[in-house]
């Protein structure tokens, strides 16, 4: 049997694959959103703020599923998109920037599963106490072992947990619905002054990280390309996983303003839906969606913690970091996931001397995975102005337009999160090249290059 007979045989379904995608996007940011929402915004704002988001992120997922389409030969998607787009340097700081964001999202995942778990044990606190880093450390290398097991073993359970984690959230939009008020509707309707338009486009603005980061993940399926069973079902699995949550993400912002004023909204402690759901049916609500965070947390951190290792693994592979880091037993990549795991170890510990340990978790998680999302869009772009030989000439208008409204709508975001922001993101992205000059030395190839005009190369 071929490589390829194998691979359609053995590999990852599309619903495996979709399972991966939306697994990867329902975490702990869809428990949040209405207090996060109500902090923000009115009905008005929250409706262009998901459309606004919608749009730009459904651009990403169609340029994740057109170089699914024209790039098949290119695995783990945001760093090979960058580096056959842009060189390897290029293309290594899009891995790494790409996989410190995973880590601070899981990391972000910790603490938020300790501030629910608070509610029963106090001592947690906000998820940055001593016994709450401790419990996460603990859960962190436990994970590890997990996924140790093998990368397709990890993948099918992702498939389980993200059908049980949807269930919850599907009967928070249930109930909400049967217990909607349209005068509670009504009244929160501008969610500022009635009819000014200004405020509501600062409204927006306020709304635009937290939905960028509720959509993160939206390239897992890509990063998984090489096991999927056929490359197209890559592209598919993407854009049908990201209006699965989308519809699920904007249901759970609107209904929750029929039942609740949007102040009351504001100030309901997180995991705000679980306060919002006892408002509707009583302490069995705030059971279910506290259970509910817990299953979507954990599936969400797994589907996380396989891309964090995919992403160090595949440069490790080309050159392009470490060598340590390619090894791998059983398809899974295992120098990689420690080395993952490491990172996230450390910043749990670094949750102690943060004020805001969950806000900084994730604005720090959505920042540095702006400039690889990007990254992927000008490749898109520049694929369709500079086609190669062989491709195919048919909808390469269309997909010029995708890759040029998804760079718009990143470099917005990017504006958005600030400058302060940009700045720690740079400062994380600078050890960085350590690993990259190890990896090129290691097989005695040029650091950096300079333009043949420049003299020689400066490694």
């Amino acid at each position: 049997m071929s490589a390829t007979d194998e691979q359609a045989t053995r590999g990852l379904s599309l619903p495996t694959l979709t399972a991966m995608v939306v697994g990867s996007m329902i975490g702990a940011g869809v428990f949040s959103l209405p207090a996060r929402f109500g902090e923000a915004t009115g009905v008005v704002g929250t409706v262009i703020g998901w459309s606004i988001a919608g749009f730009g992120i459904l651009m990403l997922a169609y340029v994740f599923q057109n170089l699914a389409v024209r790039r098949p030969e290119l695995d783990a998607g945001i760093f090979a998109y960058a580096k056959a787009g842009f060189g390897d340097y290029v293309g290594f700081n899009a891995a790494f920037g790409y996989w410190a964001s995973v880590c601070a999202g899981n990391a972000f995942y910790w603490v938020f599963i300790m501030t629910t778990l608070s509610a029963v044990f106090p001592a947690l606190g906000e998820g940055d106490t001593a016994l709450a880093v401790g419990a996460a450390s603990l859960a962190v290398w436990t994970f590890c072992i997990l996924v140790l097991r093998g990368v397709r073993e990890a993948a099918a359970l992702n498939r389980i947990v993200t059908i049980a984690k949807v269930i919850p959230i599907v009967m928070f939009v249930v109930l909400l619905v049967f217990a909607f008020d349209v005068q509670a509707f009504t009244a929160n309707f501008w969610g500022g002054e009635r009819g000014d338009i200004g405020d509501v486009a600062r409204q927006v603005g306020d709304t635009m990280i937290v939905t960028t980061f509720v959509f993160l993940g939206i390239e897992g399926a890509s990063m998984y390309s090489r096991f999927a069973r056929r490359r197209e079902d890559v592209g598919r699995a993407t854009v049908v996983g990201f209006l699965s949550v989308l519809a699920l993400f904007a249901l759970v912002t609107l209904t929750s303003y029929g039942v609740l004023p949007q102040r009351d909204l504001a100030s309901t402690p997180q995991p705000s839906m679980a306060g919002v759901l006892e408002v509707v049916v009583g302490p069995w609500g705030e059971a279910l969606i506290s259970v509910g965070v817990i299953v979507a947390v954990l599936g969400a951190y797994l589907a996380w913690t396989l891309m964090a290792a995919e992403v160090l693994f595949i440069p490790a592979r080309s050159g392009d970091m470490p060598r340590f880091l390619a090894a791998e037993r059983n398809g899974t990549p295992t120098a990689a996931l420690w080395f993952a795991s490491g990172f996230v170890q450390l910043l749990l510990l670094a949750t102690l001397l943060a004020d805001d340990a969950l806000n900084v978790m994730l604005e720090l998680c959505t920042s540095l995975a702006l400039i690889p999302y990007l990254l992927a869009a000008a490749y898109a772009v520049k694929i369709s102005l500079a086609p190669q030989p062989g491709d195919r000439p048919r909808g390469r208008r269309s997909e010029l337009v995708v890759g040029v409204l998804a760079m718009l709508y990143t470099t917005v975001l990017i504006a958005v999160a600030g400058l302060a922001y940009l700045l720690v993101t740079c400062i994380i992205y600078a050890p960085g090249v350590l690993l990259y000059v190890r990896g090129r030395r290691e097989r005695r190839q040029r650091v950096f290059t300079r333009s043949s005009s420049s003299g020689p190369s400066s490694g």
